[in-house]
C-alpha cells in the first residue's frame, strides 16, 4: 500500500513565452496533471525524496496561462512545459510571495530577462534567414504535373498487377494445378504491359524524378524482362511450363503493396499496415521469386542448346563462337547477384521505415 501523498521537488524556469516546471520524481506512474481556474494540480505516483509513494502538489500562477500543459517522462524526473497567454517576463512564479519551500529555481535552464531577451531575438533572426533561404529557393513549376504523373503511374501499374494476382488465384481455384500450364497464354499480355511499363522505373531514377537508388531499379526491371521477353517469350517449349506460374505469382504478390504504398506516398499519406507489408513482404518472396526465375533458366538451357537460337557461329566479324547457353550460364550468376544487391537494399529501406526509433514518453 502506498502511504500519504508527499511533496515532491520541483524546479522552475521561463522565459516569455513559456514555463519550465521540473519534477524530481523517477519512475512516475499514473500522472494525473492538469491546469484549472490558472492552478497547476499535479499528482503522481514515483520515487523520490521519500521513497516510492503518491506526491502531490498546487501551484497558483502568477498570470493567466493556456489550460493546457505538455509533459515528457523520463525514467529520472518528469518535465512539464506551461504556456502564457501574454508574452511576458514574471518576477515571480506564483501569486502568493512567500515561495513554496518545494519550489526553488532550476538553474540549469534559467535566465535572467536580459539574456531571456537575447535568445528570443536570436530566435526570430534565425526564423527570419530561414525565411530569406527558402524565398531564393526556386520553385518547381512542374511539381503537381510531376506528381500527377507518379500518381498515375503506380496507380496504373497496381491496377494491372491487381489483375494479374487476381486472375491467376481464381484460375488456381477453380482449375487446380491444371491452372499452371497455360499461366503464360493467359496472363502475358497483361505482364508484357506492366513489364514494359516498368521500364519508365528506370527512367525516374534517373532524371531524378524519384529519389529510389538507379541500380536496384535496373537489377529488378531489365533481369524480369530478360526473363519475360527473351526466355518466355521466344520459347514456345517454356510457356507451358509450371514454373512460369509461379515467377508471375511472385511478382504480382511484391507490387501489390510497393505500387500502392508509392502512390499513398505521392500525395503525403502513411498508412501503417501497408509500411509494414512494403518492407517485409520481399522478405520471403524476393528470394522465391529469384529462385523461380533462375529455375525457369535452367529448365531453358537445354531448349537453346538444341535450338542454337540466339547463339552466334562462325564466321562472325569476331571470329568467335558465342553459345548463348553458356550466356545463360553466366547470367544465372549475375541474378543471384542482383538478388544480393537488391536484398541489402532493401534491408537497408526496411531499417530505415521500420527501426526501432525514440519514442517520447508524455
Amino acid at each position: 500500500m502506498a502511504g500519504p501523498s508527499l511533496r515532491p521537488h520541483v524546479h522552475w524556469a521561463q522565459r516569455h513565452r513559456e514555463l519550465f516546471l521540473r519534477v524530481d520524481l523517477s519512475d512516475v506512474r499514473n500522472p494525473d496533471i492538469s491546469i484549472t481556474d490558472n492552478v497547476l494540480h499535479f499528482r503522481a505516483q514515483g520515487h523520490g525524496a521519500k521513497g516510492d509513494n503518491i506526491y502531490e502538489f498546487e501551484i497558483e500562477f502568477l498570470e493567466p496561462v493556456e489550460p493546457k500543459p505538455v509533459c515528457r517522462m523520463t525514467q529520472r524526473q518528469l518535465n512539464i512545459t506551461v504556456q502564457k497567454k501574454e508574452s511576458n517576463w514574471w518576477e515571480r512564479l506564483t501569486k502568493q510571495e512567500k515561495r513554496p519551500l518545494f519550489l526553488a529555481p532550476d538553474f540549469d535552464r534559467w535566465l535572467d530577462e536580459s539574456d531571456a531577451e537575447m535568445e528570443l531575438k536570436e530566435k526570430e533572426e534565425e526564423k527570419i534567414n530561414k525565411m530569406k533561404i527558402e524565398s531564393r529557393v526556386p520553385k518547381d513549376p512542374f511539381k503537381h504535373l510531376k506528381k500527377g504523373y507518379l500518381i498515375m503511374y503506380n496507380l496504373v501499374q497496381f491496377l494491372g498487377f491487381s489483375w494479374i494476382f487476381v486472375n491467376m488465384t481464381v484460375r488456381l481455384f477453380i482449375l487446380g494445378k491444371d491452372s499452371f500450364y497455360d499461366t503464360f497464354h493467359t496472363i502475358s499480355d497483361m505482364m508484357y504491359f506492366c513489364q514494359t511499363l516498368a521500364l519508365m522505373e528506370i527512367m525516374n531514377s534517373l532524371i531524378g524524378l524519384v529519389r529510389s537508388p538507379l541500380i536496384p531499379s535496373v537489377v529488378q526491371v531489365l533481369g524480369r524482362n530478360f526473363v519475360l521477353f527473351v526466355i518466355l517469350g521466344t520459347l514456345e517449349e517454356m510457356q507451358s511450363k509450371p514454373v512460369v506460374f509461379f515467377i508471375f505469382y511472385f511478382w504480382s504478390i511484391i507490387e501489390l503493396f510497393r505500387y500502392p504504398y508509392y502512390m499513398l506516398s505521392c500525395i503525403g499519406i502513411e498508412w501503417k499496415p501497408l509500411t509494414w507489408l512494403r518492407y517485409t513482404a520481399w522478405i520471403p518472396l524476393y528470394p522465391l521469386g529469384g529462385l523461380a526465375e533462375a529455375v525457369c533458366i535452367v529448365q531453358s538451357i537445354p531448349i537453346f542448346s538444341e535450338t542454337g537460337k540466339f547463339s552466334l557461329g562462325l564466321p562472325n566479324p569476331l571470329n568467335v563462337t558465342i553459345q548463348f547457353p553458356f550466356v545463360l550460364q553466366l547470367y544465372l550468376i549475375a541474378l543471384f547477384l542482383g538478388v544480393f544487391v537488391n536484398f541489402r537494399h532493401l534491408y537497408k529501406q526496411r531499417k530505415h521505415h521500420l527501426g526501432p526509433k525514440k519514442r517520447k514518453m508524455k
